[in-house]
């Protein structure tokens, strides 16, 4: 099944232009003030904000169901630029979500953590330079048992409790 055309899934592609952006923008910027440009190399491309997500009893609980357009591989979504079109749910990580619900976001979201006052992690591509080391350091879904949304029966069934989320 074709979804969309699209060029293929590098997490490098987020990275080839870095010398265009100031070095360590996100220290010198508060969030509101970033570029549309600079918000998106924030994102580590770790795929964890597109697991499906419960609350019970007034806690996000975080599932090992992901969205069925989340590559497990590369942890990218295979339809970026048509999300919204496509999945009624899809939420929008912008600056009023990640103010108002951060617990939707894992905790070591960098939006979380500059929102939080704390520092990027050190295995994060902007700071490593390499858009895999999300992966290297073992911090991204890939490698990790994941279900298809679209083969769930019971949510519950699938609740996870990583020390990440």
């Amino acid at each position: 099944m074709r979804l969309w055309p699209s060029t293929k899934l590098s997490p490098q592609n987020r990275y080839q232009n870095m010398s265009s952006f100031e070095p360590e923008f996100w220290k010198k910027k508060p969030l509101r003030d970033l570029s549309s440009a600079e918000w998106e190399l924030l994102c580590d491309g770790c795929g964890k904000c597109c697991l499906n997500k419960l609350e019970c009893r007034g806690q996000i609980r975080f599932t090992s169901a992901r969205c069925r357009f989340l590559d497990p591989e590369t942890c990218l979504c295979r339809i970026y630029e048509h999300r919204f079109e496509k999945v009624s749910d899809c939420r929008n990580i912008d600056l009023k979500t990640v103010l108002n619900e951060p617990e939707i976001l894992p905790k070591t979201c960098a939006y979380r953590l500059l929102c939080e006052g704390k520092e990027l992690p050190r295995w994060h591509p902007l700071i490593t330079g390499n858009p895999n080391s999300v992966h290297l350091a073992g911090q991204s879904l890939k490698g990790h048992k994941l279900i298809s949304e679209t083969e769930v029966k019971n949510y519950e069934d699938y609740i996870i409790d990583w020390p990440d989320l």
